[in-house]
């Protein structure tokens, strides 16, 4: 944790006064959930060699849900199995980097973003310090059903979600707008969300649109709308730190299928952008 907040000051001390807010924002998202707070949950599985020391913890909320944990903390182990067999060969290959214990780093977190219904939205939050330049982080989610107990996608809550099609299309153009204003807010220039090179990343496919996850509503049982969420590089540069993109289910009513019409509606209640 010490050595995680000298390498904030660091980076902070390097950047021009105009960038020292998005170095707070890069310390929040790539060092702040590694922190560890009382009420957090241990991790459930953990590891320390010579190479590497790494962890995954599961969110007590989730545990609710039948079969769920057991599918996050064997999708955790062949992470952490994965990250070793890299630390271990770079170790071979480059013993210098890892003198004075020196060690990769990961840690994958899972919590709850929200639980709708049948559907729970996870947040798979990864840390990873590989010495390189900068030490990184991910943000992906999972969509579990808890009737089913597997996981599912949104495609389900659509009339289409073909690629390039007029819903994704919709979707695609909310996101990039919504980004640009988040951009600006952030102190950077305006931005056409049409023609700027990061944002022309969210593209109308879903695996092209970041990260989605549920967002809860004060119409009980119901969804707001869809978040999605942006790591450090995916819509700018690593210096902007991630980003979060909130729709309305508004924005899309009318592409919804019956069973994602049943799903959506009401506001997203005051607070829940905290959870960004």
């Amino acid at each position: 944790t010490l050595a995680r907040l000298l390498e904030i000051s660091r980076m902070t001390t390097r950047l021009h006064s105009r960038s020292l807010f998005r170095a707070v924002l890069i310390a929040a998202a790539l060092f702040l959930p590694a922190l560890a707070h009382a009420d957090d949950p241990k991790p459930v599985l953990s590891i320390k060699t010579k190479s590497i020391e790494a962890s995954v913890s599961i969110d007590d909320k989730l545990k609710a849900y039948s079969g769920l944990t057991d599918n996050l903390l064997a999708e955790g182990r062949r992470e952490i199995a994965k990250w070793r067999v890299s630390a271990d060969k770079d170790r071979k290959d480059a013993p210098d980097a890892f003198a004075d214990g020196r060690r990769y780093s990961f840690e994958r977190r899972y919590t709850q973003r929200s639980a709708i219904g049948r559907y729970v939205s996870v947040e798979r939050g990864d840390y990873l310090n590989s010495h390189g330049a900068h030490p990184n982080s991910e943000t992906n989610t999972i969509l579990w059903d808890a009737i089913a107990k597997k996981r599912v996608s949104i495609r389900p809550f659509f009339k289409e979600t073909a690629p390039d099609g007029p819903t994704l299309d919709r979707l695609a153009k909310a996101i990039r707008t919504r980004l640009a204003v988040e951009k600006k807010a952030r102190g950077g220039d305006d931005v056409d969300p049409d023609t700027d090179t990061g944002l022309a990343n969210v593209k109308p496919d879903l695996l092209k649109m970041g990260a989605v996850a549920l967002v809860p509503s004060t119409e009980t049982g119901k969804s707001a709308g869809l978040i999605f969420y942006f790591s450090p590089y995916a819509v700018g540069s690593y210096a902007e730190g991630p980003y979060s993109a909130f729709v309305s289910w508004r924005t899309f009513k009318d592409d919804l299928s019956s069973e994602g019409a049943a799903l959506f509606g009401g506001e997203r209640p005051k607070g829940d952008e905290e959870k960004d």
